[in-house]
């Protein structure tokens, strides 16, 4: 297989999926002239035109709401949101006309759309610019919600994405857009809501997703020096979420870590634990323990922005703790 950044995973499968369907466009700040703001879009509008990738003005409510529009009347658009913060300005359309028409309407109206951009933390780049709404969109029935961590995962969920029927939030990181990995040339479509075991283990289930599985990742390493074996779990989808892979895992190892990159009050992590406890409290060693950020809006320091994320450190630790060691 060939290997591509994370970047041109994305912009091949919104390629590959508008060449496949004229009724597919994207929209949305500097996709167009300026290849998009991460170059996600490059060369798409050489090869489209600007009446199908089309740069907007700075204003995510008007260009979310003629997307959630020409939604109902046929068309299936992908909004970009320069970054999931902007998309606060536009969460009306988002959460009220969206993820609300098909019920509304009494199923006379799907809406086919994607919106798509940056979530979480990106380097110093402030409180309003480091924020993650997994959990806010996900808390809204209508909507599914996917964060892939890696470019496979990324091109195959985005055409999954692009052909539902119904509205998804796409949420991307602007520090994995260069990240590299390998890609098959061949068309593939990885199922909406199926989580995936990136690597097997016997001690304790660690779940993420997003850039953050990362840290788990480094964590795994350094814990099998010491015999402790990880199982890690990318969600990929946050909703529907893929309880079952997780409870069979927890069945397995008996213990469990959850590491995700946001605040700790009424996060995925916190329904996680939740439905672990309701549905397999018996197979279960020692308490759950989820790691997030600090409870506070990103700093700008970089000495605190250290100390705000998690960290493969963190998670070394929450293992040791439930292996009681």
């Amino acid at each position: 297989m060939r290997t591509i950044q994370f970047r041109e995973a994305i912009a091949e499968a919104m390629s590959e999926e508008m060449r496949r369907d004229d009724s597919i466009y994207l929209m949305g700040e500097e996709v167009a002239e300026y290849n998009g703001a991460y170059k996600a879009s490059k060369g798409m509008l050489d090869e489209f035109g600007p009446d199908r990738v089309i740069d907007t003005p700075i204003a995510e409510l008007g260009f979310s709401g003629i997307g959630v529009g020409s939604a109902m009347n046929g068309n299936r658009p992908i909004i970009e949101f320069m970054t999931f913060n902007f998309s606060l300005v536009g969460i009306d359309q988002i959460i009220n006309n969206a993820a609300k028409m098909r019920q509304m309407s009494g199923g006379q109206f799907n809406i086919p759309i994607v919106f798509r951009g940056p979530t979480g933390s990106a380097g110093q780049l402030g409180a309003t610019h480091s924020q993650a709404f997994e959990s806010w969109y996900a808390n809204t029935p209508g909507l599914k919600v996917i964060v892939p961590s890696n470019p496979y995962d990324a091109k195959g969920l985005l055409k999954a994405a692009i052909r539902d029927d119904d509205p998804v939030i796409f949420m991307e990181s602007e520090q994995m857009y260069g990240d590299k990995g390998e890609v098959p040339e061949d068309e593939y479509v990885i199922e909406i809501g199926k989580a995936d075991i990136k690597r097997e283990g016997s001690d304790v289930t660690i779940v993420s997703f997003g850039k953050i599985i990362k840290e788990a990742y480094k964590a795994a390493e350094t814990l099998a020096e010491d015999d402790i074996s990880c199982e890690i779990i990318d969600l990929r989808t946050i909703r529907p979420l893929d309880i079952d892979v997780i409870l069979e895992s927890v069945k397995k190892t008996n213990r469990l870590v959850i590491l995700e990159e946001s605040w700790p009050f009424g996060n995925i992590s916190t329904e996680i634990s939740y439905q672990v406890q309701s549905k397999a409290f018996d197979y279960l060693d020692a308490p759950i323990i989820k790691i997030n950020t600090a409870d506070t809006p990103a700093p700008y320091s970089p000495v605190l922005l250290k100390e705000w994320l998690p960290n493969s450190e963190d998670v070394v630790k929450a293992v040791k703790k439930v292996m009681y060691k």
